[in-house]
């Protein structure tokens, strides 16, 4: 969709929202005028889109890296905060406060992430006599820090997971304190959320170290590196619990999701409701949570999570409250019928709930699936780009929450999480059937996703008949396979970057006697998978039976070769002198492929002769835009093969760049340098003097 039709089709989006998740409660007396949302991406268009449904205007704040994003013209109005690091945009309070001042929004809506959590924020709100969309200052600072939160539910009687969760404990305190626990443990931040900066420790010997990484994790993401330590139960399920609180003592909750489908303590997948509880547990869960919620006078949209012992589901342990809305919070939407958006605007205008927890119903089943800019089969290193095709499911039961366009650069400055796709059906089986077809009619070309990886996890067969906990996708992943390019694929790049290759367009043969021959030598290329360096070339010759029809829709053609009719789309990416990206979405691959025509083929062969003539220094390269953020070593340091050189911070996510063998370190960067891909970080020279001491590195 163009940015000149977003505006246009905002408010029919609205409504059809809002009849997509109708609310309990249908009066817009006492409700705010204009509401500024302190957000970005997928979430500040999902938020916009339930003002509209209100008539209430709204307000968008963006960086200058988000000046062309889609919440910024879906908006009413939108105002630009600064430079495109969170820090100096929006994060910036002042600069948030501002705008809301400048624009005349009696409310913000901080979405999640970012300010959502902050009391500083919530407390300027007040002070500029701006309405808060969210719980008071009580409630976030008792459930905006682990530790304190945990101690507070201790003393009302909820269960909690064994553990350290003294606040202000050093490091050499913890290792001593954690020495009569029962290991693995569990190395939480204190006013961490979203999985973010978790690390497991299998022995009480590795403690002492991974507590240094994750306090520099804890202090670059939070703002606070006060850890504290749990014991790590044993195949456990992730149930939360959504809570709706007004200001006139009403509090119910929505029922549950299970959430346990995690990768590195990152929801992937999440449900409404879980298969795990019955009928009782919900009922003793969901009271639970109301208790939490009404210890600390909660106002407004939160939630509260559990773990749940997957071996005694009637049994459960408080991990922490979320007081905000949560990136899963439409599948609680859809199976209860209930706009928690509408119900977060309205209770912060002081209106009381529209509901008894009587009337609550839970109605089907729906499944979220979380759309990343991130590489599967690279580790899930993040990926970055411009978007060249953006395709987003339909249906029946599908929903899609997104903040994509086509042309927008996807960069390393915020969260690398692009969209959602929620299905629902009348039962669970339906809901997960059609997740599974949505995932497969998303189509994003110029940037790398994990849908692939998605719906391996949607048909995998534990995930299908319910059998799974937190630790299942780390289990799973080594036998995972991904889909690679295959001649077909090369055939239909090469044809695509090379439209009027044919053999028209090639020299005549000579013969050594000089007279030329009446044949003409066909198009020769060669294509290289853009992310398989190590794989030989694929090689596609020109002569006459490869082609591409255009067919319906920008982009889509059918390629036909030796027999073969495949439809594909495709999309040119950088055209360079080392080869062309060509992007390419067929039924059984999506990726880039890079096409070398003869000049490319050339340089690349003149590049590998250079390489073996030249005695070179193993390097160590960016793989991705970041900022440096710790040194393992400095220059001159002797390293061993797999010793950390430097770690990178990108998309929220650090990466270890280690040493690929033995030898001295020479470092290029400083803590906090901006380093684009590609780049040369470190460098490490082998120690002539251990390869003579090793009598398998000399010459027979």
């Amino acid at each position: 969709m163009a940015l000149s039709d977003l505006k246009a089709g905002a408010t029919a989006e609205g409504r059809e929202a809002a009849e997509h998740a109708p609310s309990a409660g249908t009066s817009t007396d006492a409700l705010f005028t204009t509401v500024l949302v302190a957000n970005r991406g997928e979430i500040a268009c999902r938020v916009i889109r339930t003002l509209h449904s209100l008539a209430i205007s709204s307000v968008a704040v963006y960086s200058e890296a988000d000046a062309a994003a889609k919440h910024v013209a879906l908006a009413d109005r939108a105002v630009c905060l600064g430079p495109a690091a969170a820090t100096a945009s929006y994060l910036n309070i002042e600069a948030v406060i501002g705008a809301a001042k400048a624009t005349g929004a009696e409310a913000i809506h901080p979405g999640y992430g970012f300010l959502s959590e902050n009391v500083a924020f919530a407390q300027a709100c007040a002070e500029a006599g701006i309405t808060f969309i969210g719980p008071g200052a009580h409630a976030l600072e008792v459930m905006g820090d682990k530790i304190r939160s945990k101690n507070h539910v201790a003393r009302a009687g909820v269960p909690l997971v064994q553990g350290i969760s003294e606040p202000g404990l050093s490091d050499d305190q913890l290792v001593s304190a954690a020495a009569e626990m029962t290991f693995p443990v569990l190395i939480k931040p204190s006013a961490g959320g979203g999985g973010k900066g978790m690390h497991v420790v299998q022995r009480h010997q590795d403690l002492a170290e991974t507590l240094t990484t994750a306090r520099r994790v804890a202090q670059a993401a939070f703002g606070d590196d006060t850890l504290f330590i749990e014991q790590l139960i044993s195949s456990p399920r992730h149930i939360e619990v959504q809570v709706l609180a007004d200001a006139h003592g009403g509090v119910i909750h929505l029922g549950e999701r299970e959430c346990s489908l995690q990768r590195r303590h990152q929801k992937v997948i999440e449900e409404a409701p879980s298969t795990l509880l019955d009928e009782q547990t919900r009922q003793r869960i969901g009271e639970a949570a109301c208790s939490v919620a009404r210890s600390v006078g909660y106002r407004g949209a939160g939630t509260v999570e559990f773990l749940v012992s997957d071996k005694d589901p009637s049994t459960f342990y408080f991990m922490e409250m979320n007081t905000r809305l949560q990136v899963e919070h439409p599948v609680t939407e859809e199976v209860t019928g209930i706009d928690l958006v509408e119900q977060q605007i309205r209770i912060a205008a002081g209106q009381p709930l529209g509901l008894e927890q009587g009337e609550v119903r839970l109605t089907g089943h729906s499944v979220e699936a979380r759309v990343y800019a991130e590489d599967a089969q690279a580790g899930f290193m993040p990926s970055t780009g411009e978007i060249l095709t953006l395709e987003e499911p339909q249906g029946v039961g599908v929903r899609v929450d997104s903040g994509l366009l086509e042309g927008q650069r996807i960069g390393t400055e915020y969260d690398p999480m692009l969209a959602k796709i929620i299905a629902t059906g009348g039962c669970r089986e339906q809901a997960l059937a059609r997740l599974d077809r949505a995932l497969g009619q998303m189509v994003v070309l110029g940037v790398t996703t994990n849908t692939g990886y998605l719906q391996q996890l949607v048909q995998d067969p534990d995930v299908r008949s319910g059998r799974m906990d937190t630790t299942m996708i780390e289990r799973k992943l080594p036998a995972m396979s991904f889909p690679v390019p295959q001649q077909h694929h090369a055939e239909a790049a090469a044809r695509f970057a090379m439209p009027s290759a044919d053999l028209a367009d090639t020299p005549s043969a000579w013969r050594l006697d000089g007279w030329r021959s009446g044949a003409a030598e066909p198009a020769q290329y060669q294509v290289l998978a853009q992310h398989d360096d190590a794989a030989a070339p694929f090689q596609v010759t020109f002569q006459g039976r490869i082609t591409l029809e255009p067919t319906a829709g920008s982009g889509r053609y059918l390629l036909r070769s030796g027999g073969r009719t495949l439809p594909v789309r495709l999309r040119c990416g950088e055209r360079r002198p080392e080869g062309t990206t060509v992007w390419i979405h067929a039924e059984d691959f999506t990726g880039a492929l890079t096409v070398l025509d003869h000049q490319a083929q050339t340089l690349r062969q003149l590049a590998e002769i250079d390489a073996e003539l030249t005695e070179a220094v193993p390097e160590v390269r960016a793989p991705m835009p970041g900022t440096v953020v710790a040194l393992g070593v400095v220059t001159g340091d002797q390293v061993s093969a797999g010793d950390v050189l430097v770690t990178i911070e990108a998309m929220k996510m650090e990466h270890q760049l280690t040493a690929p063998l033995e030898g001295r370190a020479r470092i290029h960067v400083s803590q906090g340098d901006t380093v684009r891909l590609g780049q040369v970080v470190a460098a490490v020279e082998a120690d002539p003097e251990a390869a003579l001491a090793d009598p398998e590195s000399k010459e027979t």
